[in-house]
């Protein structure tokens, strides 16, 4: 399938083996080109032919995402902190944009601390957001995103004893209800008949205990309400990263990332 650009001098044509990287070798499919109809790319101009309506300019993606490889993709290092876009939400994580459409992963243990069902729950289809390199092999890379969300503590003290707040109904468990009140931070409740996962939720916050990794919650109320997801507030946006601790030091239980 060729491309055709909508250009402001008039439309251009991306030939099919200049869609993207591995299109004419085969090792990509042309999903890959039919997703990007009606959507913006990257190219470069490679030439022009003459049509029956004047001379047409030859466009090439793959050459764009080429030099983007060679000159972004290849120089990433782990822990880089690096803009993307998501493009595709599954089961097991959110696919993104790197740059000129290259893809990179982003699992979905490793969107948030807080446990989510699917990544639909934290994010949207063309929302840019920030990530950090956590693996590159074989020319894939693998990114994560709960680093950049803030730790514990860093969470916690949005917070107050004493405060009602208004959280998301993450999980229910015959011992209780867990109950995010960020991406990274979440507080149980005591069990209670008829609250599903999903539901917006009020809660009282009854203790903050930084040495048990814990929040104790008092659930008021839990209704459901579709809301698109929250834009994520970011407490990191620069790296390298090489080391990030989510639990506070006085608590025995360490929860860590190393790059």
């Amino acid at each position: 399938h060729n491309l055709y650009v909508q250009l402001p001098c008039g439309e251009g044509i991306i030939p099919r083996a200049e869609g993207a990287l591995g299109i004419a070798e085969g090792t990509t499919k042309d999903i890959v080109l039919i997703t990007r109809v009606n959507k913006p790319v990257c190219f470069v101009v490679v030439g022009f032919r003459q049509t029956p309506e004047g001379c047409q300019p030859v466009l090439s993606r793959r050459l764009a995402q080429q030099r983007c490889r060679e000159e972004f993709v290849d120089r990433l290092q782990l822990g880089d902190v690096i803009p993307a876009r998501i493009t595709r939400l599954e089961s097991f994580g959110a696919f993104c944009d790197i740059g000129c459409g290259l893809p990179a992963l982003l699992p979905i243990a490793d969107i948030s601390v807080s446990r989510i069902s699917h990544p639909r729950d934290r994010f949207t289809c063309g929302q840019e957001i920030w990530a950090v390199v956590s693996s590159l092999e074989n020319g894939r890379v693998c990114l994560s995103h709960r680093e950049l969300l803030g730790t514990w503590e860093e969470n916690a003290a949005l917070f107050r004893e004493g405060e009602t707040i208004a959280g998301i109904v993450r999980s229910v468990e015959p011992y209780g209800i867990f109950v995010e009140l960020t991406p990274n931070l979440a507080g149980l409740a005591e069990p209670r008949e008829g609250v599903r996962v999903g539901q917006q939720a009020a809660v009282f916050i009854k203790s903050v205990q930084p040495d048990k990794l814990k929040i104790k919650l008092a659930l008021i109320d839990a209704q459901d309400e579709d809301q698109p997801p929250p834009p994520p507030r970011y407490f990191i946006t620069q790296g390298p990263l090489t080391y990030w601790r989510y639990s506070p030091d006085e608590c025995s239980r360490v929860v860590e990332s190393r790059f």
